[in-house]
């Protein structure tokens, strides 16, 4: 029986496991699309949410726990800053798994993981145009 057996071993050792989904997490946050097969990716999406839910918390404590796992100062700090912003306001769920192909050597059921909610394009500068002002034809009636 597998009762609270939650997660999967996927072939590797525990160390072995560990440092994938500390790779593919440091990935994933930095890119903010990865492609993986389903198993890596349903994986790949708790550990995510949970270096996502560290960043909002924004505390001393909470970015050393995000540092154990997210291997990049440069992405942890994107993960405290531009990525806490962004999912204020959301309450979880910030990752998507999408299947997309069945790879080519192996068959492989493959799926990509991205970041729900795209970042927010530059604004352009609107161009604002005069509007024509038409002139009204005066007609006097000449009597």
């Amino acid at each position: 029986m597998r009762h609270r057996v939650d997660t999967r071993k996927l072939g590797r050792t525990s160390a072995h496991r560990q440092a994938m989904y500390r790779n593919m997490v440091t990935s994933l946050l930095e890119h903010e699309r990865v492609e993986t097969t389903h198993a890596k990716a349903r994986e790949l999406r708790r550990v995510a949410d949970r270096m996502i839910t560290l960043g909002k918390r924004g505390d001393l404590h909470a970015r050393r726990q995000a540092a154990t796992m997210v291997r990049d100062r440069d992405v942890t700090g994107k993960l405290f800053g531009e990525l806490a912003e962004r999912y204020a306001s959301r309450p979880g769920g910030y990752t998507r798994v999408l299947r997309v192909r069945r790879r080519v050597g192996d068959a492989a059921e493959m799926s990509i993981v991205e970041l729900v909610e795209e970042p927010a394009p530059p604004e352009k500068k609107k161009q604002t145009r005069k509007k024509a002002t038409r002139k009204k034809k005066s007609s006097s009636k000449e009597d």
